[in-house]
């Protein structure tokens, strides 16, 4: 899902919340009430697609799921303002900039950590950190340039190969066929780490390994 998916799709639940809040009644003695199948549509649309974007922990989705806890036009009012400003974030590029950089720092920490374990001679722990790093920055950069990280089987949502992602990625020009060949090589030799292959490979090869990666996700930033 891209920036324009994402725009749309805001868009859609705000036209929704605001339907909902189009069925505004008021009962004298229960006071005013919207329709409940479409406030608990609206709640749970919204829900799901704040968790996409964000997650659960990002205070956009604790404060929908707090304040739109009931059938009351002010629960639907506080949604569509709440939707109105990831729509603002979406439309102003601070979404994936500001998720770019909080990235960068965390890949940064962890590339850190894997030169520690260079400078120890300890290889093989090196090249699973560095190699976890490199994967979630594919996997990022597919996110960020609308390409899905997920395939269906039986019908259930299963995670894609980094082989797979860096080969798309490729294939829509992210960056060089140059560079799917080298990060193939930094993958397999995660993958060799990983599996306890330690003998497949020697500590010169994930030094240019830590480097490498280094020098790709600096240059094919988020």
């Amino acid at each position: 899902m891209n920036l324009s998916d994402l725009e749309m799709r805001a868009k859609q639940l705000i036209e929704l919340g605001e339907k909902t809040l189009a069925t505004k009644k008021s009962n004298p003695q229960m006071g005013s009430s919207v329709d409940a199948g479409l406030q608990q549509e609206f709640r749970s649309s919204a829900l799901s697609f704040i968790d996409r974007v964000f997650g659960r922990e990002h205070p956009h989705y604790t404060e929908f799921f707090r304040v739109v806890d009931g059938n009351w036009p002010s629960d639907t009012e506080k949604g569509i303002a709440i939707i109105r400003a990831i729509k603002s974030e979406i439309c102003g590029g601070w979404l994936f900039s500001v998720k770019g950089l909080v990235a960068a720092e965390v890949f940064a920490d962890f590339l850190e950590m894997a030169s520690h374990f260079l400078d120890s001679g300890y290889k093989d722990a090196a090249a699973v950190m560095v190699g976890s790093t490199l994967e979630e920055h594919i996997r990022q950069l597919c996110i960020k340039n609308g390409l899905d990280v997920h395939e269906e089987k039986d019908g259930n949502p299963v995670a894609k190969k980094a082989d797979r992602l860096n080969s798309e990625l490729a294939a829509k020009n992210i960056y060089s066929k140059l560079d799917q060949k080298v990060v193939t090589a930094w993958l397999d030799i995660r993958n060799k780490a990983a599996h306890g292959k330690y003998g497949e490979y020697n500590l010169a090869q994930v030094q240019q390994m830590y480097a490498g990666v280094a020098e790709f996700m600096a240059r094919v930033r988020l």
